[in-house]
């Protein structure tokens, strides 16, 4: 729903689009695109987490001599850049192939040019393995990367965004005299944290979403800036916020399961290394 809301064109607001992406594709309209995201979901998270809680182990053993003394805000935005910067080198060839996936059967309309989606039975990509093999035929290395520019203006502030309210609310919501936050309180902060964070990131979301749907049929915008203006000349300012509830619904049960699993893998760890030299 999000791509389609950002990307596509027709959908007035995210109840019609449920509606059309059901009555045109079934249910299996809502899952296109899904096998890429799934299969390395894994992986970029690992990355994010890892590259946030080794950048603070530095920050505080630069700062304090001390890997395990408790962050300031300072590192834990700083630690928040770093894997902001780091994922977007994952990050963006996935979102780009789960984007053309799930535009291809989106028809073009601009201006007089209204273009098919493809001919029936016939889709541009088979699946998410030649799509990527044939944006990197087609469009080379920078084709993989369309709208990285955009995805480091999100992702970069976003995990700002991210990372700060979740340690904020985190340490509000455990009592005083608690070492370690319980679950419910983990996961109340993490879906906070994730609902402001992908709130907030829209703008960015819409004009990266656009950039990489946008080599599907015609190459309509030049870059990440020519992308913006275009789509605030011909929709206004509004065009940015498209999508803005299903980022932020969506937002709060994924941040709050990726962070229970991220504090309790870090327990589960912190407990080995404890057992095995007490």
């Amino acid at each position: 729903l999000q791509t389609r809301l950002q990307a596509g064109q027709g959908y007035g607001n995210t109840l019609s689009c449920v509606l059309t992406v059901y009555r045109n594709e079934s249910v299996a309209g809502f899952f296109k695109g899904m096998s890429f995201p799934l299969a390395s979901i894994a992986v970029y998270s690992s990355v994010v987490f890892g590259v946030f809680s080794n950048t603070q182990r530095l920050l505080s053993q630069f700062h304090h001599r001390d890997p395990a003394r408790e962050p300031v805000l300072a590192d834990v935005a700083l630690a928040s850049m770093v894997a902001g910067f780091i994922s977007v080198g994952i990050g963006t060839p996935v979102d780009l192939v789960k984007i053309r996936l799930q535009m291809q059967t989106q028809p073009y309309i601009e201006g007089n040019i209204k273009l098919k989606p493809t001919v029936s039975g016939f889709p541009v990509y088979r699946g998410p393995i030649h799509c990527f093999k044939t944006v990197l035929q087609k469009e080379g290395i920078a084709g993989i990367y369309r709208g990285v520019g955009a995805m480091l203006l999100r992702d970069v502030p976003g995990y700002c965004l991210y990372f700060i309210p979740y340690t904020f609310f985190c340490a509000w919501l455990t009592p005083d005299g608690c070492i370690c936050p319980s679950a419910s309180s983990i996961c109340l902060a993490g879906g906070i944290a994730g609902a402001i964070s992908w709130g907030t990131a829209t703008p960015m979301d819409v004009v990266k979403s656009r950039l990489q749907a946008d080599g599907v049929y015609l190459n309509k915008y030049k870059g990440t800036l020519d992308c913006i203006l275009q789509s605030y000349q011909n929709e206004g300012l509004k065009v940015f916020f498209r999508g803005i509830t299903v980022n932020a619904v969506r937002g709060f049960p994924m941040s709050s399961a990726m962070f229970l699993g991220y504090e309790l893998s870090l327990k589960a760890m912190k407990r080995d290394q404890t057992e095995t030299n007490p």
